[in-house]
């Protein structure tokens, strides 16, 4: 019998095994991070008794809320005056007005009362706080209110939202003044765990006496575990920024009952801490697992059943004992092969609160905002990558490198089912890039059907999405697209093996935009040899892409090396010399180079955002590039472009 059919057939633990995974602060507020809904529906295919919580939503939720504020103003009264910040004190001085606002706020933000959208629109009813401010800088091209070109004169329901969330911004900046200076929405804490190469400074913050928000969490995680009695609890830890959270939510299971299982998984750890030797993180977990966590689960259940060995484990990391020493970290890695894609199951929502969610508008970037503009189910199309070969990304590692599909008609019954449970028919495909074959197979599947929904996701502008494909995936419902156009030059995409050019991305993405789909580009700067030159080039290439209406939106992102690689791994054909590490035994990931360049990239990345700033709005979309560079400290002028102004219109034309 093959290994994977013998292992499908051996019996489940018979003892009561409760699984419980856990989503840490802080992930999304808007919809619920999906790794949990993955693993708790594939466990319950396996007939493995498991739920889940978000600790993440539930933490805001707690924090403002009128109980929540008031505990904030206990702790500002506690601080000397010196530390009280302007922002601390515009807020005390407005509390009545916060305390009276803020279950208002939340609920028109979780849509239970639209029509407070009036009021706050007419701002008369939030406190506003400094983050305020920042309404001062938006450019009214025809003058008047300086929010239209944003919202448009109908637009109330969403300059509410926009309004409201500037107010949680406020609140959120008074919590890490007054309570902890590491406190975001998003990045939590992440200094303490991002490509750290030692536990230490994790450690010392995890021995600190407990602050507001850390007496929070810690009461939040023992009512999850009164509720779901679990025997074995799932952090699954996807950025930096849920690392301190999910430590804390470990030291509270350990405290409350030591013989809880915990483990610790999630996009984290499967790029940082493949080199783990520190043995403190097992004071806090049991066990931390690698990748897709389908097959190391099965093993992991079958060793707390008594039914496995530890040397049987699957991509495991453990602690062995070493008498009354602190002992050494085991990695296990038993030969079993990993679940197909097939079979993993349709991820479940069940169990988490989705009409508690907050829909926010923080960014006003028409695709940045969908990350946090509505709830959205999360669904890959396939596993891994097709294309796996950029320079740029992390192309050796398990979540890229092992590519699986299924047939359309198995994620159209995924998609039918998750629509009856959840009632939301938005769908965000989160692949690394969705093969464009796939997608053609699932929106004529979605036709054949009639099922109609709303979905986005990330590809690679590659020639395969024809204008009648485009077309299609517009009438199978998609919205918005996006992809990398990274450096938006021909010789950097080459060295990238990106495997597009400009001239193909402007067709491809006139496609979509011909076809009513939002086209987001991203944008890169600072990739080894990239000269002035290079980006002043690119910076003409996005505007004459903006001009032509293929693209609608677009970010830069400045260029990290990761040891994971391509570049990370063979520097020496990148044209740079990495910068030596110091010994690693927690985090690796991230890794610093010497580029012979000498370019000041920095200078260049904020002459870049603003110029894409300007030309998501139609503004200075017939200027010369350079403007954008004046001042941006470089120590020679700023040369030309070579490329001819009508290059992506001649471009458009050849297709």
């Amino acid at each position: 019998m093959p290994l994977d059919t013998l292992h499908r057939v051996t019996a489940m633990p018979t003892v009561v095994t409760r699984v419980l995974s856990v989503i840490p602060p802080m992930t999304q507020l808007n919809t619920p991070y999906p790794s949990t809904a993955y693993l708790t529906g594939f466990l319950r295919s396996r007939n493995v008794d498991a739920v889940q919580a978000d600790l993440a939503l539930a933490l805001i939720l707690k924090l403002l809320s009128t109980d929540g504020l008031a505990a904030v103003r206990e702790c500002i009264a506690a601080l000397p005056a010196p530390q009280r910040t302007p922002r601390v004190a515009t807020f005390d001085a407005q509390f009545d007005r916060y305390a009276a606002t803020i279950e208002p706020a939340i609920a028109f933000l979780q849509g239970r009362d639209s029509t407070l959208m009036h009021r706050i629109a007419g701002r008369s009813f939030l406190p506003e706080g400094p983050r305020f401010a920042a309404l001062d800088e938006y450019i009214d091209p025809d003058g008047g209110d300086p929010m239209a070109w944003a919202f448009g004169a109908l637009g109330t329901h969403d300059r509410a939202r926009h309004l409201a969330t500037l107010y949680l911004n406020d609140i959120a900046d008074v919590l890490r003044d007054a309570v902890d200076p590491r406190f975001e929405f998003v990045r939590y804490a992440e200094s303490l765990a991002q490509s750290q190469p030692t536990f230490e400074p994790l450690a010392q913050a995890l021995a600190a006496p407990h602050n507001l928000v850390d007496r929070t969490l810690h009461t939040l995680t023992l009512e999850a575990l009164a509720l779901h009695k679990p025997t074995v609890v799932l952090v699954s830890v996807p950025f930096p920024g849920a690392v301190y959270a999910a430590f804390r939510i470990a030291q509270a299971i350990k405290a409350h009952d030591a013989s809880i299982v915990t483990v610790l998984g999630g996009g984290f750890v499967n790029t940082e801490l493949r080199e783990l030797t520190e043995p403190r993180v097992f004071d806090h977990f049991d066990f931390v697992t690698l990748d897709a966590g389908e097959r190391p689960l099965l093993a992991l259940l079958e060793h707390v059943a008594g039914k496995r060995s530890a040397n049987r484990l699957v991509r495991t990391y453990l602690r062995t004992s070493l008498g009354t020493h602190v002992g050494e970290v085991r990695y296990v890695n038993f030969p079993e092969p990993d679940v197909p894609f097939d079979d993993v199951g349709t991820p479940t929502w069940d169990g988490l609160p989705l009409a508690r969610y907050l829909s926010l508008l923080d960014m006003l970037n028409p695709m940045h905002r969908l990350w946090s503009d509505g709830r959205w189910n999360k669904l890959t199309v396939a596993q891994g990558c097709y294309w796996k070969k950029c320079s740029f990304c992390d192309v050796s590692l398990d979540y890229i490198s092992r590519y699986e599909t299924t047939t359309a008609a198995m994620l159209v019954d995924r998609i039918e089912a998750i629509v009856a449970e959840t009632g939301q028919t938005g769908f965000h495909f989160v692949d690394e890039a969705a093969p464009p074959k796939m997608l053609k197979a699932l929106a004529e599947e979605l036709l054949k059907r009639r099922v109609s929904i709303s979905w986005w996701g990330n590809i690679r502008f590659e020639k395969s999405f024809t204008p009648a494909l485009c077309q299609l995936l517009a009438d199978s419902g998609c919205i918005a697209i996006s992809g990398g156009l990274e450096v938006a030059s021909d010789r950097l995409l080459a060295l990238m093996k990106k495997g597009v050019s400009v001239d193909q991305v402007a067709r491809v993405t006139r496609g979509f935009a011909d076809a009513g789909i939002l086209v987001h580009a991203y944008l890169m700067y600072g990739f080894p040899t990239q000269t002035v030159q290079d980006t002043v080039d690119a910076l003409e290439y996005v505007r004459q892409l903006f001009e032509a209406g293929c693209i609608h939106s677009g970010f830069f992102h400045r260029f990290a090396c990761t040891v994971h690689s391509p570049v990370g791994r063979e520097p020496a054909a990148y044209g740079v010399t990495l910068l030596p590490l110091p010994p690693v035994s927690f985090a690796k990931n991230d890794v610093g180079f010497v580029d012979p360049t000498g370019v000041d990239h920095d200078a260049l990345g904020v002459a870049l955002k603003k110029a894409i700033y300007n030309y998501m709005h139609g503004l200075a979309l017939d200027e010369d590039v350079r403007r954008w560079f004046k001042g941006a400290g470089l120590h020679a002028a700023v040369p030309r472009t070579r490329v001819v102004r009508q290059h992506i219109e001649r471009a458009l034309r050849s297709r």
